[in-house]
């Protein structure tokens, strides 16, 4: 570690990139994957549970794994990492942007300009969308999460409409009205459902999950990787840290500063990147908490 401290900066940077760039260009076969599958098994469950072929309760529980685990493969599509502008698979990046996010009710246009937001000013209180996920400690942070969804309350996903309000751009405008339009189909669609006798299974299956997933995506992919977050700046935005519950319950996302760096590692790809490049990341004065 003395001979990687000492090392001159464009050395460390050269090395850095030599070994990101051999994680970069693979296809995330199993987020492709991962979009279709979560996706097909959400819509199951409607007419397994209202034809009495599954007990609710079970609907309700596979409903918030499906909708707690639907946001990363757009998060893939988002970085263009399954096709880039131009290339011949750029409709099945499109695609899976698109699908995967529908149990959320966040519409592809609006998650991507917003993520692009967050990269550029991770943690900055004013251009950061989602800067008010921030709080002192976990339990803080899941109760930001529901409080931040209610009623005229600041921040959470009403921030991200202050974002397209303030970019104020023919694209921005576009993806706020879309974003509309899908929050008055959900809100539509839980009427029709309970008008029809059906309010308790749209409340299990979409209003319940949707709003669980959001505070538990929320809490791995903004809180915890950015936890305390008051650093900003390429190595100081982002931390390295170990979860007691492990890297698959936390969505991959003890290695998430790999993707701050390098946002077109697939995301299957960061722990393997993280590991070969970790004596640089501690050189360059990475936050690495217990990994």
């Amino acid at each position: 570690m003395a001979e990687i401290s000492a090392t001159p900066d464009a050395a460390l940077l050269a090395r850095e990139r030599e070994i990101a760039s051999r994680h970069m260009g693979h296809f995330p076969w199993g987020s492709v994957a991962w979009c279709f599958a979560n996706l097909a098994c959400w819509l199951a469950l409607w007419p397994l549970v209202i034809l009495g072929i599954m007990p609710l309760w079970l609907g309700f529980i596979v409903a918030t794994l499906n909708i707690s685990l639907c946001y990363l493969p757009s998060h893939e599509a988002q970085h263009d990492i399954i096709g880039r502008p131009g290339s011949k698979l750029r409709w099945l990046n499109e695609l899976v942007g698109h699908l995967s996010t529908i149990p959320l009710v966040l519409p592809y246009d609006l998650a991507k300009l917003t993520h692009m937001e967050h990269h550029k000013h991770a943690n900055h209180p004013e251009h950061d969308p989602d800067y008010s996920v921030h709080a002192p400690n976990a339990l803080a942070a899941i109760w930001q999460s529901f409080v931040s969804r209610q009623p005229r309350a600041d921040g959470g996903i009403k921030s991200y409409g202050d974002v397209m309000q303030k970019m104020d751009t023919p694209r921005a405008r576009k993806a706020l009205t879309i974003a509309i339009l899908y929050q008055l189909f959900f809100y539509s669609f839980l009427i029709g459902m309970a008008w029809s006798g059906l309010a308790l299974e749209a409340a299990l299956l979409w209003w319940l999950p949707q709003h669980i997933g959001l505070t538990y995506i929320q809490f791995y992919l903004s809180w915890a990787p950015h936890h305390p977050g008051n650093g900003q700046g390429r190595y100081k935005d982002t931390r390295a840290w170990r979860s007691r519950f492990g890297n698959l319950l936390t969505m991959g996302m003890q290695y998430h500063v790999i993707h701050h760096l390098y946002p077109r590692i697939p995301l299957m790809r960061t722990p393997r990147a993280y590991w070969e490049m970790r004596d640089v990341l501690e050189a360059r004065g990475v936050q690495i908490d217990g990994l």
